[in-house]
């Protein structure tokens, strides 16, 4: 994951809120200029903003209460099996623009539709369908609302959700709605209530929604998990992931995103941002949600400074970003404990100047694994503190990296790792490898994080999204290799 326009998971059109979402992501923060103020300041309603506007350790545990199961758990539950998966994508630009071209790559795959308010970005995507082979796809660009029209359509088994994170939550809960499983870039919501709520619609209507979190899929992860899983680390004590990126140019440039709306966050949340790449990983490592659960987060966070530093330097006077002011953490670190006393660290930099890096490490009785660059050290393979050479394991890579050992897209592979087993999954009716307490549980730290960090590192508990199904071993992301239908 070294291209930095290949590196961006959130892409194009949309926010939240009671006011024109098009016209939140084309505007400044000028609502948003006195440091803290919540998302009531941009259209959100009073509701929604409660998850991140409560301080007090009262409210913050009010906001982790589990509420009454409404249907049935989604643990264990097979896709139903068809033929041809027929797919439906909704927004076209950086991410979506490019994931198009994989699933088109999957055999048994067909895209039936696609959406997004630029005419252009959908025209292309349209064309690659047809150039593909496959007929030509309905295309939805009337407006921002237009996805509720794909949602309808009887012929889509799946839509995938690669709009700005503002638009995620609706998205979700409308594919659901209609009868659609449904797959979001990261994260999947904002807020602890709206996570609740896919949990809970999920299991209404039968439908999965699950966090396309690729990183799951690197081939480094996917070794590192089947070595854990085979106690090759000894019994599991710790871990670390993050999203420490380099964004400012891109934030700041005109023509990368669709509006400033990635920027726009961090004038109003604190917390980590985009905890998934780091959390999904390491909560596979360590079978979270199957046999051992997160239970609390506690956060720090340094002052805001990079963003403002940046535009001293590279904005002209008058551009819409003066009218700005970040509260967002340059950095923030999170403590994640487990209910078996695991400890997992979460770290989150976009603003600061440094080299890219997941950290993905791995520890355990037996010694530890560390990525970027790649490193491990275990007994009895390694003696007298001396790292060893990760590549020498190359034998415990998951089946999927054996059959692909060079797949298409990027994010060196992972990207088509995870489209090509999703889909393999719908098509075989099998059970997806993660699925909506996973989603939930690997967003929680974004609101979170955020209540800690206004708290001054009070500890906040994160809910049992599964309501008690945690406890229960079952299987995850080392899957077996299936005997194709």
């Amino acid at each position: 994951m070294n291209d930095a326009a290949q590196q961006n998971h959130g892409t194009e059109d949309g926010d939240d809120g009671s006011m024109s979402r098009r016209s939140v992501l084309w505007t400044t923060a000028a609502g948003a200029a006195g440091a803290g103020l919540g998302l009531g300041g941009l259209g959100g309603t009073a509701s929604a903003v409660t998850p991140l506007g409560t301080h007090s350790a009262a409210g913050a545990q009010a906001q982790t209460a589990t509420p009454q199961r409404q249907g049935a758990t989604m643990v264990g539950v097979p896709f139903e099996g068809r033929s041809t998966v027929r797919v439906g994508l909704v927004g076209l630009g950086n991410r979506g623009g490019s994931m198009i071209d994989l699933y088109l790559a999957v055999p048994g795959v067909q895209v039936v539709a696609v959406c997004d308010p630029v005419k252009e970005k959908a025209q292309r995507a349209a064309a690659k369908v047809t150039a593909a082979g496959q007929p030509a796809p309905a295309v939805y660009t009337n407006g921002e609302d237009d996805y509720e029209n794909l949602c309808k359509r009887g012929d889509i088994d799946f839509v995938h959700v690669a709009t700005p994170w503002d638009f995620h939550f609706e998205m979700a809960k409308t594919a659901m709605l209609h009868g659609k499983h449904v797959g979001v870039e990261c994260p999947i919501a904002l807020q602890l209530d709206q996570l609740w709520e896919l949990v809970d619609l999920s299991e209404r209507t039968r439908r999965h929604c699950m966090q396309l979190e690729n990183c799951c899929y690197g081939r480094n992860e996917m070794r590192v998990l089947r070595m854990a899983h085979a106690g090759l680390f000894g019994d599991l004590l710790h871990g670390a992931g993050a999203y420490n990126h380099d964004l400012r140019g891109l934030m700041f440039d005109p023509d990368y995103y669709e509006g400033p709306w990635r920027r726009l966050w961090h004038t109003r949340l604190r917390g980590d941002l985009y905890p998934n790449h780091g959390f999904g990983p390491v909560a596979n490592y360590m079978d979270l949600n199957r046999g051992d659960r997160a239970v609390s987060i506690t956060s720090v966070g340094s002052p805001s400074l990079g963003l403002a530093e940046y535009r001293k330097k590279h904005m002209p006077a008058g551009d819409p970003s003066w009218k700005e002011t970040y509260i967002e953490s340059d950095r923030t670190i999170s403590l994640v404990q487990t209910a078996k006393g695991r400890v997992i660290r979460l770290e989150h930099d976009v603003s600061t100047p440094h080299p890219y890096s997941r950290i993905n490490s791995l520890g355990g009785t037996k010694g530890l694994f560390e990525d970027y660059p790649a490193r491990i050290y275990i007994e009895p393979d390694h003696t007298n503190d001396s790292w060893g050479d990760f590549g020498t394991y190359a034998g415990w890579d998951h089946w999927l990296w054996k059959e692909h050992a060079n797949p298409p897209g990027g994010h060196g592979g992972m990207d088509y790792m995870l489209v090509f087993r999703l889909m393999q999954c719908m098509r075989l009716g099998l059970v997806p490898d993660f699925d909506v307490y996973d989603a939930a549980t690997w967003t929680s730290p974004v609101p979170l994080s955020h209540l800690s960090i206004k708290a001054k590192g009070a500890p906040q508990q994160i809910p049992d999204f599964t309501r008690g199904e945690w406890k229960n071993v079952r299987p995850g992301m080392d899957s077996e290799k299936p005997a194709e239908a």
